[in-house]
């Protein structure tokens, strides 16, 4: 039942790609993909947050913001799923992409080959038959070994940025440093700062585009994943501003969600994390450690916006932006890595830029981050953080700016539900191009989502009434306004109804056993068919 629904939802496959329209034209919009790494739902202005980000607050006030759209709980699931329109596994991306010190076994099962597979294509290579020039600025994550992995080789024109995952902000070096196009590159000198550097670029590209054809560009940030990174100047302008504490900060947060009409009250705020203890049980030093470390992190947002912002005014400045759709989401909720409290590294780590990125990210090798409490600050009002399956860990902020093709009113809000897939189509209509059956002689596998244009006219549409998340032994459906949680070998699920509770503090599983059943057979069906099961080989969580 699941599969054919699934199947029969989006119909744009045919055999070979073939062209709505027959040549790109000045009417085809260009596309611009930004998203931001670890970050919180209420960190910035517009979900809440009280760092100053006046850049996507005047997108967000110019444009629309989705309450309720979905990511994949991780980096690399969550990068496939978007570039792709396929859920992680179908892309071969069911676990974390191989970085410089693990790369993939040759005979990895097709949903875990830690690269995208050859079943799947990118929105890059979707769109340049329709006449797009394709850029990218920011970090892959999504295969190390062997160039053929690489953005270049996957649609995009050029590409400027990190290969692998985790790196140094200001020293990024072999074998986590920086790539132009094919070529790796030596560690910068001087002043340099990846955020600046991503967005640098990221116009450079853009200005060799030919006057009167579209592009499309991914600007994948890393801020603000550990470590903890930032320019002094910015610094400057949040130490001492947390020091009241995660406590306080959550309670601000939530009022100003209230207000701006983003949640409900009556759903509650999340009880604090049982990883973070009460802010007045620290000592003098913890508080002022974990203040600066929040202020880093902030920091990190706030550059970000700074940069959105150049790119925003570039496109104004050469009279591109009301023809531009511009799109800004995050890959997973906030970090709560390595999962204690007062933060991950050594203190004196902090903002040093040797410190962390030239190892792996296991135990935060030498790196820095902000711990349990901010993470779950981050995420208010929901309930836990990057890499789990509650609403914490999955839903992003999602702001639509275009002002040629929003027909909503500035500033709307959309409580209609949304996920990474339904990106694909979505630029697959606005610039008119087909999605393929067959590409380089590889079958590739259809697409179930649909787009989000009738969302940007202020409709509603049927897609999406399942859902369905994997990751790491957790998984997750979504029927409606229900929702179930549960692990893979355990016969116990959760069951929560988040038109009343998307802070999922009420367990209704042994109230509504029938629908538990219902909607675990639907997620069974769903994983057998997606690449999930039966190859799954249970592996756990490498951060826990």
């Amino acid at each position: 039942m699941i599969r054919k629904r699934l199947a029969l939802l989006f119909t744009l496959h045919i055999s070979h790609f073939t062209l709505s329209l027959v040549a790109a034209s000045a009417s085809k919009p260009n596309i611009v993909l930004i998203m931001s790494d670890d970050m919180g739902w209420s960190d910035i202005q517009p979900y809440g947050g009280e760092i100053e980000t006046p850049a996507l607050q005047n997108l967000a006030d110019n444009g629309l913001r989705f309450t309720q759209f979905y990511n994949s709980a991780r980096c690399s699931p969550t990068r496939a799923a978007l570039l792709t329109g396929l859920y992680q596994h179908q892309a071969g991306m069911g676990i974390l992409a191989e970085d410089p010190g693990v790369a993939a076994p040759a005979d990895a099962d097709s949903g875990y080959k830690r690269y995208l597979n050859k079943s799947c294509v990118t929105i890059a290579e979707a769109l340049k038959p329709a006449g797009y020039h394709t850029y990218m600025a920011g970090k892959w994550h999504l295969g190390y070994h062997g160039q053929e992995k690489w953005p270049r080789q996957r649609g995009f024109d050029r590409f400027y940025g990190i290969v692998s995952g985790a790196s140094s902000f200001h020293a990024p070096r072999h074998p986590r440093g920086l790539t132009l196009d094919n070529d790796h590159l030596p560690e910068p000198t001087g002043e340099y700062y990846t955020t600046d550097a991503f967005t640098d670029y990221a116009l450079e590209f853009i200005d060799t585009t030919p006057e009167g054809e579209p592009f499309f560009l991914y600007l994948s940030y890393t801020a603000p994943h550990w470590p903890l990174h930032a320019r002094d100047e910015d610094i400057a302008k949040f130490t001492g501003r947390y020091r009241s504490g995660w406590d306080v900060l959550r309670a601000s947060r939530w009022q100003r969600q209230i207000a701006a009409g983003l949640v409900d009250p009556s759903w509650g705020l999340s009880q604090r994390d049982d990883g973070a203890r009460a802010w007045t049980e620290l000592t003098e030093q913890q508080v002022s450690e974990l203040d600066y470390r929040m202020a880093v992190y902030a920091a990190m947002v706030h550059r970000m916006d700074h940069n959105i912002g150049r790119v925003v005014k570039h496109l104004k400045d050469s009279d591109q932006l009301d023809n531009t759709l511009l799109i800004f989401l995050n890959d997973n909720g906030a970090c709560a890595e390595p999962y204690t409290d007062l933060g991950g590294g050594l203190f004196s780590a902090v903002n040093q830029p040797r410190a962390g990125g030239a190892g792996g990210p296991k135990n935060l090798k030498g790196g820095s981050s902000y711990g349990t409490g901010w993470a779950n600050a981050s995420n208010v009002p929901f309930r836990r953080y990057k890499a789990k399956l509650y609403e914490g860990g999955i839903a992003t902020p999602l702001i639509v700016h275009w002002p040629a093709g929003l027909t909503t009113a500035p500033g709307t809000l959309t409580h209609e539900k949304g996920y990474l897939t339904d990106m694909m189509p979505t630029f697959l209509e606005v610039a008119g191009a087909s999605y393929p059956s067959e590409y380089e002689g590889n079958k590739i596998k259809p697409l179930y989502s649909s787009s989000l244009i009738p969302i940007f006219k202020g409709d509603s549409r049927d897609t999406h009434d399942w859902m369905f998340w994997e990751h790491y032994i957790d998984r997750a459906a979504r029927k409606g306004d229900w929702k179930i949680l549960g692990r893979i070998g355990d016969e116990n699920w959760e069951l929560y109804n988040l038109a009343t509770d998307r802070t999922e503090s009420i367990d209704l599983a042994d109230q509504h056993p029938e629908l538990v059943t219902e909607m675990a057979a639907a997620w069974q069906e769903w994983a057998e068919s997606h690449d999930v099961l039966p190859n799954y080989h249970g592996t756990k969580d490498p951060k826990h």
